[in-house]
């Protein structure tokens, strides 16, 4: 047996996707209640946060491909809580909003995330260092990989700690 071999609780990926999974489900029944999965919850933050945006901007907020958040924006759509409006000048822009349902689920949605930042029983300064590693990791990786799906996504700031999550 090699003393070098691969072990699961050695990776870094797999202590990754552990928490990840651990804290969408988490979300996953309270967001249920205001319809919403945890990938359309990540596409209303933004819009929350952001306002009215591109569905390139979004893709870049959330480092994903555009084509990643197509369907879920379509499923916003038929569920009335965003709309798609062209630009005028150039008919290949789409400009995605809150409708009002849309914007009347923040209340909902604030809720079910201060109800999963009390699950994780860390305080505010935990949550903060957590956020502030794991941004600067995502950072990192994206100036050593130089990843054009991901590279003009914004910086992190530092994290408020008013907002948990």
């Amino acid at each position: 047996m090699r003393a070098d071999r691969l072990k699961l609780d050695d990776q870094l990926c797999f202590a990754l996707y552990a928490a990840t999974n651990a804290v969408t489900r988490a979300y996953r029944p309270r967001l249920a209640e205001i319809g919403l999965t945890y990938p359309q919850y990540l596409i209303m933050l933004v819009l929350w946060q952001d306002g009215p945006r591109t569905l390139g901007a979004i893709a870049r907020r959330l480092c994903l491909a555009q084509n990643a958040i197509t369907p879920l924006v379509d499923r916003l759509e038929k569920a009335g809580l965003v709309t798609r409006t062209r630009d005028p000048a150039d008919r290949r822009v789409i400009t995605i909003a809150l409708t009002e349902t849309g914007e009347s689920l923040h209340d909902g949605a604030a809720r079910a995330q201060h109800e999963v930042k009390c699950e994780t029983l860390l305080d505010e300064a935990e949550l903060a260092a957590l956020r502030s590693t794991l941004f600067a990791l995502v950072d990192r990786m994206k100036t050593e990989t130089g990843h054009a799906d991901i590279a003009h996504a914004p910086a992190h700031p530092a994290p408020d700690l008013a907002d948990g999550g």
